[in-house]
């Protein structure tokens, strides 16, 4: 069956290995039949700084309460129209797809100030205007898929369960736990091209070919099975029960199954 993916990526250069891969994405999905939008960040000169300009007519001209604003731009039709269109796509979607260079453990600047921006109360956050009620596997995302497609400049071994830099998951971690489970995305493992600046053309040939499977699974491959909010596994406290993975602290206590 056909569906809708949108494909935001956020890399300038042309030639990189991240761009190439865009250009994957887009020649496998529509092959598949998919529908595919594309968000180029740098090509659209996405304003990566979430700030006053966000609210031209702000509810409260004295003090700027991020939250409040955004939630009164969303609610009264009232926000910039670049949000707005980015908005209407990720609502358009049934799955959404980040592509971007590792730079300092996340994601570029101009792709974190996507999220700042688009992600508005109403929508995100404080969903049906009930506060923390629809979060983490809830929200106005459910149903959704999401899937980061990342390259990194070290090797896999900096990024292994003892490596220097840490496992490519924890280090992700507020992305898809925080920025695309909490709205309600199922979020797929990150695929991840380890070593993305040294590699030669058989190196490049096997990653896309990697990536091409992912891209085949990307509606039937299993999310991340993060714990949901309202599963049972939390106290009223939001924090997780005794006797829900006992012993186990730390991000990845989070996630069923995971030791």
């Amino acid at each position: 069956m056909s569906k809708t993916v949108l494909i935001i990526h956020a890399q300038p250069e042309p030639t990189s290995l991240t761009r190439h891969l865009v250009g994957v994405s887009r020649q496998s999905l529509q092959a598949q039949g998919h529908t595919v939008l594309e968000s180029d960040l740098y090509a659209m000169r996405w304003k990566a700084v979430f700030d006053a300009d966000d609210f031209p007519q702000r509810s409260d001209p004295e003090r700027l309460s991020f939250g409040a604003e955004s939630g009164h731009a969303y609610a009264t039709g009232q926000q910039t129209a670049d949000v707005a269109a980015e908005q209407r796509k990720v609502l358009r979607a049934d799955a959404v797809i980040f592509q971007f260079p590792l730079w300092w453990f996340g994601m570029p600047a101009i792709m974190k100030g996507w999220i700042d921006r688009v992600w508005a109360a109403g929508l995100a956050h404080q969903y049906k205007n009930a506060g923390n009620a629809y979060r983490y596997g809830a929200g106005a995302f459910q149903g959704k898929r999401a899937l980061l497609a990342v390259s990194t400049g070290g090797p896999e071994t900096d990024y292994g369960q003892r490596g220097i830099n840490g496992p490519i998951e924890q280090l992700l971690f507020p992305v898809t736990h925080g920025s695309l489970h909490f709205p309600g995305f199922d979020v797929l493992p990150t695929f991840t091209v380890y070593g993305a600046g040294r590699m030669d053309a058989d190196h490049v040939a096997r990653a896309e070919a990697v990536w091409r499977l992912r891209l085949d699974g990307l509606f039937t491959d299993a999310p991340i099975s993060f714990r949901a909010q309202n599963s049972g596994d939390y106290t009223n406290h939001n924090e997780l029960k005794p006797e829900i993975a006992p012993g186990q602290t730390g991000l990845m206590a989070h996630i069923e199954n995971e030791r």
